[in-house]
């Protein structure tokens, strides 16, 4: 390996063919908007194309609700999506002790609450309130999740439906989400929350465990489990009349543990309840922990959330001007109710709608509080929220700084992804698998589906510009700018049609001048950099919606893109009659053109710039920037990047300035690490020639 620092404050000039043929593309981009590959219109279309991809998954599974004629058939589904469910989440750990501890007491007016922080994993802890009405027990207990609130359980919507819970006999247990109130997962040197939105940090968290075969749902949902462990424990509860109630994200979470946990007898999720379809046809997609990979594909749709736990009581919480769609809250309801009616229980699915934006608010809360007493406590009456007041923040904090971490300098969800990535790489390092049947397994994580040479549908006329069809429905903007007698072919992936310039100057002045005949193109779902309102998402790339798609589908955006290059590689074979073969990458698109060169061996001379090093940096760094669609589910167990550059020896690899996950470039020190085995491959290859790497100046 050859490890280089160069830097120069020349720039190499580019050719007036590229720089003419850039201002063509330029008028393309201004002029065009409505044709197909264009830059504005690129990820509108992907996002329809992957949308359409779904609705044939939805369709199939209508027809399969359809075909439910008798009560068994309907359990025989239950214990097999049920089953699925549990695989999506990756699995969970053995059940260790809770090593519960009460931190303090508050006194209200006919209740008490108990500060509470118990361990969900080994050294991984968790807080939580625990409201115990006044009187004799054992009480009926409900376990309330929170939504995506700052303070987590102290928020005050929280307390109130707590409160109200307890007022009439029930023990509630109302616990801190990780990235929320006293639980957030990454911390500044001061200890306090780097990442303000619940949100982000979810996201972060499930691109990170993406990589190990898991998701941000793992963890949430086996915290509920092991809450509603602690709740059943208790001796004021009465272990056989157990609920689960929540909003937002807490309805989702709700829903995730009564489809799960037979131990909920009564279960009302508030504000999340929709459909699938109807939540891809409006907002789209949400944070991480409510995209399973393979969902769409295993037909796990909203409606299953209920039908997984039927005939047990189970009310739907809606709001008619929620983000949630309310149609698909009627269309899950509808199904639901059809199949407890065939359990013969139609009394107990119900849905509740009320003229309210989001949020769990008192209608909401009532009509949950009457949904408990009904079923949990057979008191069916029209019991009604007085106002009362609420505890302050502070009074609720269960730790001495406000953060479990900054007390007890336990485990994150970081730490424990990264300690199954260490585990990973240890067992990659002992394995023996050999090099054909390793790629074989890196295409199965990817889904990979052979493609054909892609076909030419457009050209723009006056210009080198044309759209290549890689697979039906799919266009790719590709374009010529300069042909070359000699030198073969150049074909550059990019992610947006601005890095043209940059790319070639940053090449020549690396030794690597653009020749032969070269092409640019941009893989499927690429383009325009913009998003729309800022909501803190755009962190993980403009295409985080399309990239949560593509996991539903499980098809990752890598694979399919991977895809879209193999494919144009293909044609430019057939038009140029098999000629020496350059693949680039820039940025985003390098560990695509990593994977296309590993998959397509005719591939002469690989170069990557500005490169992700490996998806390792993504766990260590837990600040990632645009990786959602760079993941693959389960990758770690299989390969990491540099595992992938290895295969490419003996052919020509240069990698100039490799980035860590956040961006930032990578110093000698670290690029020596990380590709310590592509360099031994290469010289064990008699190739250590071949391979290069350049990194800028710090």
């Amino acid at each position: 390996m050859k490890l280089g620092v160069r830097s120069s404050p020349t720039l190499v000039l580019l050719s007036m063919t590229i720089t003419a043929c850039w201002f063509s593309v330029q008028n393309v981009a201004v002029h065009s908007q409505a044709e197909p590959g264009s830059t504005g219109e690129a990820r509108k279309q992907f996002y329809n194309y992957l949308l359409g991809e779904c609705r044939k998954h939805f369709e199939s599974r209508r027809q399969e609700i359809e075909k439910l004629k008798t009560p068994e058939q309907v359990r025989q589904r239950q214990e097999r999506l049920r089953a699925a469910f549990l695989a999506a989440l990756g699995g969970f750990p053995e059940k260790t002790p809770l090593r519960p501890q009460v931190t303090g007491h508050l006194q209200g007016d006919g209740f008490r609450v108990e500060k509470v922080i118990f361990e969900s994993r080994p050294h991984h802890h968790v807080s939580a309130l625990l409201y115990i009405p006044n009187g004799q027990g054992p009480f009926p207990g409900v376990l309330l999740p929170c939504g995506h609130s700052a303070n987590g359980k102290a928020a005050e919507a929280y307390q109130r439906a707590c409160i109200s819970l307890a007022k009439h006999g029930f023990v509630v247990l109302c616990y801190d989400p990780i990235g929320q109130g006293e639980r957030y997962q990454i911390l500044d040197s001061q200890g306090r929350p780097r990442i303000r939105s619940s949100t982000v940090e979810h996201t972060l968290v499930g691109v990170a465990a993406l990589l190990v075969g898991w998701n941000t749902a793992t963890f949430r949902v086996w915290d509920g489990l092991r809450a509603l462990d602690y709740l059943a424990s208790r001796p004021e509860v009465d272990s056989k009349r157990l609920g689960c109630t929540g909003n937002s994200g807490g309805g989702t979470l709700t829903a995730y543990l009564m489809a799960l946990d037979d131990r909920i007898q009564v279960a009302a999720p508030s504000c999340y309840i929709t459909s699938l379809e109807r939540l891809f046809e409006t907002i789209g997609p949400q944070d991480a922990e409510q995209n399973l990979p393979g969902q769409v594909v295993l037909g796990l749709e909203h409606a299953d959330y209920i039908t997984l736990r039927a005939p047990k009581p189970t009310l739907i919480l809606t709001a008619t001007h929620d983000f949630f769609d309310i149609r698909g809250s009627w269309e899950t309801f509808r199904e639901a109710k059809r199949i407890y009616c065939l359990l013969g229980f139609s009394e107990r699915v119900e849905i509740a709608e009320f003229s309210t934006p989001h949020g769990f608010h008192r209608g909401q809360r009532e009509a949950m509080l009457r949904w408990m007493r009904r079923w949990l406590q057979q008191r069916d009456d029209a019991v009604s929220e007085p106002d009362f007041p609420v505890f302050t923040d502070s009074q609720l904090q269960c730790t001495r700084t406000g953060q479990v971490l900054e007390d007890f300098r336990g485990l994150s969800v970081f730490d424990i992804i990264a300690r199954e990535a260490a585990r990973l790489q240890s067992l990659r390092d002992k394995s023996s698998v050999p090099a054909q049947d390793k790629l074989a397994q890196i295409k199965k994580l990817l889904a990979w589906r052979e493609p054909a040479p892609a076909r030419t549908v457009s050209v723009r006329s006056g210009t080198t510009r044309r759209w290549m069809e890689t697979e039906p429905g799919i266009l790719i903007p590709l374009l010529c700018v300069s042909q070359g007698q000699q030198g073969g072919i150049t074909l550059c992936v990019i992610e947006d049609e601005t890095e043209i310039d940059t790319l070639a100057q940053e090449l020549a002045r690396h030794g690597l001048p653009l020749t032969g005949t070269v092409y640019f193109m941009r893989p499927r779902g690429l383009g325009s950099k913009a998003t729309e309102k800022p909501t803190g998402m755009e962190l993980f790339g403009a295409d985080w919606r399309e990239a949560f798609l593509a996991l539903h589908l499980n098809r990752p955006l890598l694979g399919q893109r991977t895809m879209d290059v193999v494919s144009v590689l293909k044609a430019l074979r057939q038009e140029h009659g098999e000629p020496p073969i350059h693949l680039v990458g820039t940025g985003r698109c390098g560990p695509i053109v990593l994977h296309a060169a590993a998959f397509d061996d005719k591939v002469n001379k690989i170069t990557l710039y500005k490169s992700l090093v490996s998806w390792q940096t993504i766990v260590e760094e837990k600040i990632s920037v645009g990786q959602l669609a760079q993941v693959i589910p389960g990758a770690l167990a299989v390969y990491d990047l540099p595992d992938l550059a290895a295969s490419l020896t003996p052919r020509s690899l240069t990698i100039i300035a490799p980035v860590r996950a956040d961006g930032t470039p990578c110093n000698e020190q670290y690029a020596q690490r990380i590709y310590h085995h592509v360099q031994a491959a290469y010289r064990q290859a008699q190739a250590a020639e071949h391979f290069r790497i350049l990194l800028l100046k710090q």
